[in-house]
């Protein structure tokens, strides 16, 4: 299952669930997306020609980051840009999520293990504003769950 978070028409995560399973391909961000997220099942014998991939100058103005749940449960909070309470999710071992826009937190609910990607180079504390949990009064956000 695929799980989209939007909020003011904006995609701030998607989260692709551990039972997800489909032949092929399917690249699950948009182009523009600074971390590209995609699902790959191939069959036995399947051959990915070797590769290089090209220099290519990009320009990356905001930190996507791409957190694997190796173990564990781990609730997610989900927050607009001026630091507002939406929503929260909850993920297990095995799911996969991409946060690209807004804001969030964590809490480990189980010890958990968790494996991050997200750009560089680090920027250090000049790439996050921390900010203390708001009342989680709830907005209501669209969570498009497709396939």
């Amino acid at each position: 299952m695929i799980e989209n978070i939007i909020y003011n028409n904006q995609l701030l995560s998607i989260i692709i669930r551990r039972n997800f399973e489909k032949q092929g391909i399917e690249f699950f961000t948009p182009d523009d997306f600074s971390q590209q997220l995609a699902y790959m099942k191939r069959p036995q014998n399947y051959v990915i020609p070797p590769h290089v991939h090209n220099l290519v100058l990009r320009e990356v103005q905001l930190t996507q980051e791409v957190l694997y749940i190796k173990s564990g449960k781990v609730r997610v909070d989900f927050y607009n840009d001026d630091k507002n309470y939406l929503e929260s999710t909850i993920l297990e071992a095995g799911d996969v999520i991409l946060l690209a826009y807004g804001g969030h937190g964590f809490e480990m609910l189980e010890e958990s293990e968790i494996i991050e990607v997200k750009q560089g180079p680090y920027a250090g504390e000049m790439d996050k504003i921390r900010f203390e949990p708001a009342s989680q009064s709830v907005i209501k956000v669209k969570n498009d769950s497709s396939q």
